[in-house]
């Protein structure tokens, strides 16, 4: 449990991270993360379903969840003379919500999440791409290999079995970090924390995460057809995981490329040389490995083989050459000015304190993490390009418009 007294507003933020997310699946029970997601927003033993919602938006708050590769995570932000309500309602549905789980309950969300899918991916331009590259890049049974969101055989598979073991299995005190930001006093926070989840029962042991050997794809490349207009090309690289030097210097080298309009691949594949309509980086904070993805979409007169060719020529030089100083500078400078602005707010905050806390059982760490950044030149983004950004490491999925008549 983190606590950090912020008076500044009169708001308390509550956020619980559970330590499961698809990673904990397995190959043909996929989806059960996810599910889970919704499951918690029906209703427990003492709160009804959409309740939840309900209770908050009426104290003037305001909530949600999500989940990911590595977790899970129910949030809500409130007026402080509310933390009592959150806290009610977060330990509710963590030691209580079996009760309440029903058939209908299982059958309804099923249908939420399948529609979900079909409208992110299955229905959704380029949505294929994501999973196809991540199956590329990782061998079977690696747990990054399969989608947050599940595939829909088996998501459609999904038993109240199923749904009550994983539940049993990761949803208790021991597999999960509390974190309580804004306008509170510690001793009270703590004394009503302690009220609320002091008798649930800590939980079984954890299973660990069994992970594949990663064996390196090989320039593992795909051609997808799709209902698009314009061709793209997705790269992929897996890299160490989120906390390890790489991942800061892979982190800050994604920036550098291509965020703004001003960095090298921006301005030379959209502005100079005219062959994509736009160009993206980013690195996934992941628990096990994390992920390294270069995105560019075609001009309609390009050749996807040639704008290929052209971020090979911009990762080849990142490998060989220093990058400009004040290339490095500006891209620091707004990762930083990111960082500093996402502690302005209580909730990104407490979000950071259980991400700490979950990964590193450091939640101080959000103190340190700007000054991995401040420490990182030139000669370390080389090294990680020459290193890891390597064809030999990579998948590519290229994404084509449909020929017509099929």
């Amino acid at each position: 449990m983190v606590i950090h007294p912020d008076p500044s507003l009169p708001l308390v933020a509550v956020n619980l991270w559970y330590h499961v997310g698809s990673k904990n699946e397995r190959q043909g029970r996929t989806g059960l993360a996810h599910l889970f997601e919704h499951m918690l927003f029906q209703g427990s033993e003492h709160v009804a379903a959409n309740d939840h919602f309900r209770y908050v938006q009426q104290a003037g708050g305001v909530l949600n969840g999500s989940t990911w590769y590595d977790r899970t995570n129910y949030y809500e932000t409130l007026p402080s003379n509310h933390l009592r309500l959150g806290l009610w309602l977060e330990s509710d549905r963590m030691g209580f919500l079996l009760p309440a789980l029903t058939p209908e309950k299982l059958e309804n969300q099923r249908e939420v999440v399948m529609n979900e899918r079909r409208q992110r991916v299955d229905n959704q331009p380029y949505g294929r791409a994501m999973e196809r590259l991540h199956e590329l890049l990782y061998p079977e049974g690696h747990p990054y290999r399969w989608p947050v969101i599940g595939y829909m055989d088996d998501i459609a598979a999904a038993s109240l079995d199923d749904v009550e073991t994983f539940f049993r299995t990761f949803y208790a005190p021991n597999n999960a970090v509390l974190s309580l930001v804004g306008d509170l006093d510690p001793e009270v926070a703590m004394e009503e924390a302690e009220a609320w989840f002091g008798e649930l029962p800590a939980g079984p042991p954890v299973p660990e995460v069994q992970v594949a050997s990663a064996a390196l794809p090989g320039d593992a490349r795909e051609v997808l057809e799709d209902n698009v207009n314009l061709a793209r090309l997705y790269l992929a690289w897996s890299l160490p995981r989120f906390g390890h030097e790489d991942w800061y210097a892979a982190d800050l080298l994604s920036r550098v490329l291509t965020e703004g309009r001003s960095s090298p691949l921006y301005q030379d594949l959209v502005y100079r040389r005219q062959i994509a309509r736009d160009v993206s980086s980013f690195v996934f904070p992941t628990e096990l490995a994390s992920t390294f993805l270069l995105v560019a979409t075609a001009r309609p007169e390009t050749d996807p083989a040639a704008l290929l060719q052209a971020l090979d020529e911009h990762l080849v030089r990142a490998a060989s050459e220093e990058l400009p100083p004040d290339d490095i500078e500006r891209a620091r400078n707004r990762l930083l000015t990111g960082w500093y602005s996402d502690l302005q707010t209580v909730g990104r905050r407490a979000d950071l304190l259980s991400q700490m806390t979950t990964f590193f059982d450091q939640p101080e760490r959000i103190a340190t993490e700007a000054d991995r950044y401040r420490q990182l030149g030139g000669p370390e983004l080389r090294s990680l390009a020459r290193r890891l950004l390597t064809r030999d490491r990579r998948a590519v999925v290229t994404v084509l418009p449909r020929r017509r008549g099929q």
